[in-house]
């Protein structure tokens, strides 16, 4: 049984033989339709139980058909729906419960401490959805969508995040680590990563570069990353924030500084760091991005339950 909270604890080979699974299994797929299972159906049988605490569209849609995809199955509960939620039944008793009745648990969550707890109680494997310190899922899918578009190893590229220091940086940081691709971040000094992110990666004997002008963190990239300034349940001064991201809005004028075939992805949903033009030109590959998200959540399934070949 393995686990996928946080790709910083996860060993690189795995990493990408979960990358290498997904590019075959979407290939598979170009003549099924979207609820075909995949030949052999290897979860067929299998019960996802997903929870959700945050807001979901993206996560919510694409571990659904995974699944599904898969052969398995999926059941959708919110905590308020739970004695959790409540404050009536521990974490220990109802990971009891969740172990007893299904095969694996997606937590989306606003507490990294939950998710450990979870890791802890449960006797099935536990994935982190989202936590306040990772979005594993997404940055894997990710490096997935830039090797695809580039049709190269994220490791012979220039990485580029423009934006607040969040959980998607957080694990694009890791994944820099783990893939070895060069990361340049663009942010206000303010916003930097934090030093217990930063001592991280220097105990892993790699390099991160922080710039707090967008120009500099833009020159020279393949691709360049962004989030929403104001990300959901943000306890801050929402219109002070904005005002010091200001210059760091995506447009025309910094994509001037990356290379000239550099692509803009963005996990969603999107504010007003990145201009129209930009978010919906030819150089935006968003929707393919967030599409790719089943096909990557699949092969980290089957890694979760044993079955990744």
């Amino acid at each position: 049984m393995k686990h996928f909270i946080n790709l910083k604890d996860i060993p690189s080979k795995d990493l990408k033989k979960i990358i290498i699974d997904a590019k075959r299994r979407k290939n598979l797929r170009k003549k099924l339709s979207t609820l075909e299972v995949d030949k052999g159906a290897p979860l067929k049988g299998k019960l996802l139980i997903q929870m959700f605490e945050k807001s979901s569209l993206r996560t919510r849609l694409s571990f659904y058909l995974a699944i599904k995809q898969l052969g398995g199955g999926t059941l959708t509960l919110r905590s308020n729906e739970l004695h959790l939620g409540q404050g009536g039944e521990s974490i220990a008793d109802t990971a009891k419960i969740l172990s007893t009745y299904g095969d694996g648990f997606m937590l989306r969550t606003d507490s990294d401490k939950k998710v450990e707890n979870f890791r802890k109680y449960l006797s099935i494997p536990v994935i982190n959805g989202l936590s306040p310190s990772s979005h594993p899922t997404q940055v894997l899918s990710d490096v997935f969508t830039v090797e695809e578009i580039k049709k190269k190893p994220i490791s012979k590229l220039n990485i580029c995040w423009i934006g607040d220091s969040n959980n998607v940086l957080e694990s694009l940081i890791s994944a820099s680590v783990k893939f070895s691709f060069k990361l340049s971040i663009g942010c206000p000094r303010k916003f930097e990563p934090s030093t217990k992110v930063k001592n991280w990666v220097k105990k892993n004997k790699k390099k991160i570069f922080i710039y707090n002008d967008p120009k500099k963190a833009a020159s020279n990239a393949d691709v360049i990353f962004s989030d929403k300034v104001i990300s959901l349940n943000d306890k801050v001064h929402k219109k002070k924030k904005i005002a010091q991201f200001k210059k760091f809005k995506i447009d025309k004028k910094l994509m001037r500084s990356a290379k000239k075939n550099c692509i803009f992805l963005h996990c969603l949903p999107r504010g007003n760091e990145v201009s129209d033009d930009i978010f919906l030109g030819n150089k935006s590959h968003v929707w393919q991005q967030a599409l790719n998200r089943v096909h990557v959540q699949k092969s980290i399934l089957l890694y979760c339950f044993g079955k990744l070949r």
